[in-house]
């Protein structure tokens, strides 16, 4: 297998991870979204925490996040970029991600996304994580509604 085959199937692979971590997310399943990651994840999430070392550690923040969850979660990812090689890769994009507060109204917003990827094992696990929100500098307030 050439390089390009292996690259374009590396990519496909990812992708799939991908997809596989958001339906796990949408249906709130924590084991499902844990099997994604490395034992040694480190995650610079949006909310609760500067940073999150480790699975077990990365497991109780996603715990707390679904706590806030009242419903049904959207995510959308919009404007992937995916680049891999034989046994690393990196995803950025745009997500758009929330729920129903509650009184029922829909709280979503547009977040950045970077994910760093590894092949462990014969298989590609999530080894960083990086969610954010832009911010005003002059406030200190996120911008939410900014629009891809």
């Amino acid at each position: 297998m050439n390089t390009t085959t292996a690259n374009i199937s590396a990519e496909s692979e990812i992708r799939a991870l991908m997809d596989s971590w958001t339906q796990a997310f949408l249906a709130k399943d924590l084991d499902g979204i844990m099997a994604h990651y490395s034992p040694d994840i480190v995650a610079f999430d949006a909310i609760l925490a500067l940073q999150v070392k480790g699975q077990e550690a990365y497991r109780e923040h996603w715990e707390k996040c679904f706590s806030f969850c009242q419903g049904p979660i959207e995510f959308k990812l919009h404007d992937v970029n995916i680049v891999a090689g034989d046994d690393i890769a990196y995803s950025h994009s745009l997500s758009h991600c929330g729920g129903p507060n509650e009184q029922g109204d829909i709280q979503a917003s547009w977040m950045r996304g970077t994910v760093c990827y590894r092949k462990l094992g014969g298989q590609w696990k999530i080894v960083h994580e990086h969610f954010s929100a832009p911010f005003d500098m002059e406030t200190g307030k996120a911008l939410f509604d900014l629009q891809p």
